[in-house]
């Protein structure tokens, strides 16, 4: 009688069921009312009293096997029945899925390149990680030059040699000095992309920010036509007509200027941002100097040019009214989710 227990619970351990009917069938075969244990366990009484006790211990063994196995089973074709109601019914309504938004970084940049490509720029890249000629030296920022010191750099590389440097670039000049390089007058293009200075990381300030800046060199290129640019510019982005340039220094350009806008002084906020003037410093400007045109091989003596720059960062927070520059790079959801409808 033991072996034969002992062959029913391999029969049980090995048994598997592809459908409900199987299960059933097996349960009815083991623990019905007219089952194998049923029977087995009207044979107790005719077991030789020596073997009654592990006879027993094994039926019980063989009634939890059975049992366990037809739970199994049931558990495992009720998973399979659930998951092919879930994704095998074509009919069933798509998961709805949650629309996403540009950030306003790219939302302002696509928007300064919309305005600049209606007036015949083109769009020019170049590295983040520079050498020292193109970020500096061929801007007319020789070695030991006072204004380098303007710009808190990111060496990767630092020799004693200036022109052996590596760094992360400062600006988005060096693209346009790899542009002039490159190409012949007449030019007309902007540079975006991101740069990098060692800068404190403040509500004003971050040690990553975005740029655009600007290059037309041709034969007569003016202030006058730098100018008219700007104000296309301004009305284009922010729809004020009232700019103002003021006298600053760049070393890559001479004269060079600060060019502010008339934001107005309606709101609590217009005082705020203005600092009651009423005025906003946007960008720098002024005409390329002949010793840039020179390094890049282009003759200063038959071709003129202008350039202007200016941080993407602070543009959006002008549109959007965003007190603190950090919030561009939290990748807070809800901070983005607010700019959905300005895609």
């Amino acid at each position: 009688m033991l072996d034969k227990v002992e062959e029913l619970l391999q029969n049980v351990d090995t048994f598997t069921a592809s459908t409900k009917e199987e299960v059933e069938s097996f349960r009815i075969e083991y623990l019905g009312s007219k089952g194998i244990l049923k029977s087995l366990f009207s044979e107790f009484k005719n077991v030789d009293p020596s073997q009654r006790k592990e006879f027993g211990q094994a039926l019980n063994q063989l009634k939890k096997n059975a049992e366990e196995k037809v739970k199994s089973l049931q558990s495992n074709l009720e998973d399979q029945s659930l998951s092919e109601q879930k994704y095998g019914d074509l009919t069933r309504p798509g998961e709805p899925i949650a629309l996403g938004a540009r950030h306003p970084i790219s939302i302002v940049k696509n928007k300064i390149i919309d305005v600049f490509n209606r007036i015949g720029f083109t769009i020019s890249e170049g590295p983040e990680i520079e050498d020292d000629w193109h970020n500096f030296t061929a801007l007319n920022l020789p070695e030991y030059h006072p204004a380098r010191d303007m710009q808190d750099t990111f060496f990767i590389e630092k020799s004693d040699e200036a022109k052996d440097n590596v760094l992360l670039r400062t600006h988005t000049s060096s693209v346009q000095v790899r542009y002039m390089e490159n190409n012949e007058p007449p030019i007309r293009t902007i540079s975006p992309g991101r740069v990098f200075r060692n800068e404190d990381i403040s509500a004003r300030s971050h040690c990553i920010f975005h740029q655009i800046e600007g290059l037309y060199v041709d034969t007569d290129v003016s202030f006058a036509d730098l100018k008219q640019t700007l104000l296309f510019f301004t009305k284009e982005m922010f729809g004020k007509s009232k700019i103002r340039l003021r006298p600053s220094y760049f070393p890559f350009t001479e004269p060079s200027a600060e060019v502010d806008i008339y934001w107005g002084l309606e709101t609590e906020t217009d005082y705020r941002i203005t600092k009651g003037t009423g005025w906003l410093e946007i960008m720098g400007c002024g005409m390329v100097d002949p010793n840039v045109l020179k390094n890049c091989n282009i003759d200063p003596t038959k071709y003129s040019g202008y350039a202007f720059g200016m941080g993407i960062e602070r543009i959006a927070m002008l549109l959007y009214q965003i007190p603190d520059i950090r919030k561009f790079y939290e990748n807070d959801v809800r901070f983005l989710e607010q700019f959905k409808s300005a895609l």
